[in-house]
């Protein structure tokens, strides 16, 4: 099965059974942090501004 995986998938051993090692604990609840779950796109992003909390001119329209 792992083989089948590995063709199909194109990720490694350690990377399929990281992952299914992740699936389980999720399902026994663990909680993850925001940054876990952001996983490999946290800091990927190089567009937009990065002060959108603290400009208010950013923040006009938002919610209405």
């Amino acid at each position: 099965m792992l083989e089948k995986l590995k063709q199909t998938t194109g990720r490694t051993e350690s990377e399929i059974i990281r992952r299914g090692l992740q699936l389980v604990a999720d399902e026994y609840g663990q909680r993850r942090s925001a940054l876990d779950l952001a996983g490999r796109s946290a800091g990927r992003f190089k567009k937009g501004s990065k002060h959108l909390s603290t400009n208010r001119k950013q923040l006009d329209g938002f919610g209405d």
